[in-house]
């Protein structure tokens, strides 16, 4: 073996086990805690536990069974607080394919395992609109494209957020997106969504009447996602800066290349250097839906997209495939650490609660509650 496959090997192993060392670590902190409280005699809150959501459809409690048509879920058919009542994270990402990716890749992570065997569940199959994966306290999902297929998605997410009585939980977009003068591969954390108008809030037709909802997003949620990237480290840069939210992938984001087009380039080129002075600094198609829906219930929200192009420099993606492929799992990377140091990093721990060795061969995982599984077919291809 080339000594810099060996160094790079070895690398990888120190990182892993560094890593492995910090679940158990904190996974014993959290038996020491939970153990010190039995000797004390802490009884579990007898109080009726209720959802944090706030600002909802008041005909909710009237709804007998609630039917989540697209997600292909039923209050009369699901126990909504027993299978998602620990959900303290909501994903979301465009194709059903990249959620069920992420869904396995933060597991691992998060230190959950399940059975080779096995893999983890489309839990609306059903539905056979989105995918949905859940993974311990994850919920991964497919939104498909544009405002409003992701609206659809979020209405029946904030449902079933509600119903199974969640506490706090942090809805996290994931995606890819339109640079505007920044370099492809760039991460950028979306501080405020915007229109085409450079309106931040979203516009729908209520009864024939325009109805705005301001589109916010948690700013300390940004910056917590943002601490999670290592400069040091990671070969790309993370920044934090506007989105645009376009309804179409064309003419909506001044591109050349559509089927129709009615401007000239330098008309293209004034309207993105506009952007560029306004501090915006990518594209999409889903924020300003995901930033009002995700306000009005008081749930915290963070739009995390990777710049597949700098659309500056043109409008058509030319970067290889498998170069791509990378690129989208930043975003996924940056979450997932985020995930993590949520979980297992509490600065309210004693450090007495740490063990002073680590128990070698203890697990790092947990084998039950990684989330809803099925047998694996035979063969499966990638």
């Amino acid at each position: 073996m080339p000594k810099s496959n060996g160094n790079d090997c070895t690398c990888r192993l120190a990182n892993e086990v560094g890593q492995l060392k910090v679940i158990v670590n904190a996974q014993s902190r959290t038996l020491a805690k939970l153990v010190r409280q039995m000797k004390e005699g802490c009884k579990k809150d007898e109080e009726a536990k209720e959802s944090t959501l706030c600002g909802l459809n008041p005909c909710l409690k009237c709804l007998q069974p609630d039917i989540l048509y697209h997600l292909g879920l039923s209050t009369d058919t699901t126990d909504f607080p027993k299978v998602f009542g620990d959900v303290r994270f909501v994903c979301m990402g465009g194709t059903p394919g990249r959620m069920e990716n992420f869904a396995y890749y933060v597991m691992q992570e998060i230190g959950l395992k399940i059975n080779a065997a096995t893999k983890l569940r489309n839990i609306s199959e059903a539905g056979q609109r989105f995918s949905l994966f859940k993974v311990g306290p994850v919920l991964c999902a497919s939104h498909g494209m544009g405002c409003p297929s992701i609206s659809i998605l979020l209405h029946e997410l904030i449902k079933m957020m509600y119903h199974a009585k969640c506490k706090d939980p942090v809805f996290i977009r994931i995606g890819t997106s339109g640079g505007i003068g920044v370099e492809p591969g760039t991460v950028i954390i979306t501080s405020e969504a915007i229109d085409g108008r450079l309106n931040p809030a979203h516009e729908i037709l209520v009864h024939g009447v325009s109805v705005q909802h301001a589109s916010q997003l948690d700013e300390s949620l940004a910056d917590e996602i943002k601490m999670c990237h290592d400069p040091c480290k990671d070969t790309y840069e993370a920044v934090i800066g506007r989105t645009l939210c376009a309804h179409d992938f064309y003419e909506g984001q001044s591109r050349l290349d559509g089927a129709f087009c009615e401007y000239t380039p330098e008309m293209k080129k004034t309207y993105l250097e506009q952007l560029q002075s306004q501090e915006v600094k990518n594209i999409e198609m889903e924020s300003l839906a995901f930033a009002a829906l995700t306000s009005r219930a008081n749930i915290r929200g963070a739009v995390v997209c990777v710049a597949i192009l700098n659309r500056l420099n043109g409008d058509q993606i030319k970067t290889p495939h498998e170069v791509l492929s990378k690129w989208e799992k930043r975003p996924q990377e940056l979450v997932a650490r985020y995930i993590r140091k949520t979980l297992y990093y509490n600065k309210n721990d004693d450090d007495s609660e740490q063990p002073e060795d680590e128990t070698e061969g203890a697990a790092a995982g947990t084998g039950a509650g990684a989330g809803d599984t099925q047998k694996a077919p035979a063969e499966e291809a990638e």
